[in-house]
C-alpha cells in the first residue's frame, strides 16, 4: 500500500568562524593573517538533510551552497542534519552551533518525532526553543513543517502539523509548510525506502528551499 509521506521543517542560521593574528615578518604575516570568514547559513536537520543514502555534495544544502556561490553571495553554508534525530536531539545541540558566529538557522526536524508518536506538545516545547536559542543570539529562523502518513491516525496527524503553523505563527517565522512539498510520496524522486529522496528529489528540495531564502539573503 502506497504511503504519501511529507515533512516538515522547520528553519535556517548563519554560523561563521575565523583566526589568525598580524605578525611583522611578511611571509608569517601572509601565512597568519586574520582571514574574514563568511557567515554559514546552518542546516539543523534528520537524514532528510543529511542526505541519507547520497553523497554529501548531492544533499539539499550543498545544492543551496552552489546556488549561493553562483550569484556570488556572502554566505556558506553548514550541514548540521543527522540522521535519526529529533527534536529533542536539535536542541541539544544548539550550544555546538553557538560556538561560531550564528546569523541564521534553517530548522528541519520533527519527522522523527512524528514517526515516533511523540506527544505533540513535546515537539513544540522543543522546537520553540529551538527558535528562542537563536533569537537570543540575534539569528534569523526559516523553519520547515513535516506531515505524516495516513495511517498514523487524522487526530493526530492534524496535531503534528499544526505544531508547524502555530509555531511559525507566534514567532513571526518564515515558513516553508512541507519541506517535501512534490516529492514525498513521489517514487521517481526516492529511494528504494519510499522515504528518502534520492538526488533528483534533494533536487527538487533545494528548489523549494531557494525560493523561501534567496529573498532573505
Amino acid at each position: 500500500m502506497k504511503v504519501k509521506w511529507a515533512w516538515v521543517v522547520c528553519v535556517a542560521v548563519l554560523f561563521s568562524l575565523g583566526c589568525g593574528r598580524r605578525e611583522t615578518i611578511p611571509a608569517a604575516a601572509q601565512a597568519l593573517a586574520p582571514v574574514k570568514v563568511q557567515p554559514a547559513i546552518v542546516f539543523l536537520g534528520d537524514s532528510l538533510t543529511a542526505g541519507f543514502g547520497l553523497e554529501s555534495e548531492e544533499t539539499y544544502p550543498a545544492l543551496i551552497e552552489k546556488k549561493i556561490q553562483a550569484e556570488k553571495l556572502p554566505y556558506r553554508v553548514v550541514n548540521a542534519g543527522v540522521s535519526g534525530d529529533t527534536t529533542a536531539g536539535g536542541l541539544s545541540r544548539m550550544e555546538w552551533i553557538w560556538r561560531g558566529e550564528a546569523k541564521m538557522l534553517f530548522v528541519a526536524l520533527g519527522a522523527n518525532d512524528g514517526l515516533r508518536g511523540v506527544p505533540v506538545e513535546e515537539s513544540y516545547r522543543n522546537l520553540e526553543a529551538i527558535v528562542q536559542s537563536a533569537r537570543a543570539h540575534g539569528c534569523l529562523v526559516v523553519l520547515a513543517g513535516m506531515k505524516l502518513p495516513t495511517n498514523y491516525g487524522e487526530t493526530y496527524r492534524q496535531a503534528f502539523e499544526r505544531i508547524y503553523r502555530d509555531l511559525a505563527k507566534v514567532h513571526g517565522l518564515t515558513f516553508i509548510p512541507f519541506l517535501l512539498e512534490g516529492v514525498g510520496g513521489r517514487p521517481e524522486f526516492l529511494q528504494a525506502d519510499g522515504l528518502h529522496p534520492n538526488r533528483e528529489g534533494q533536487k527538487k528540495i533545494a528548489e523549494t528551499v531557494w525560493k523561501a531564502l534567496r529573498p532573505l539573503l
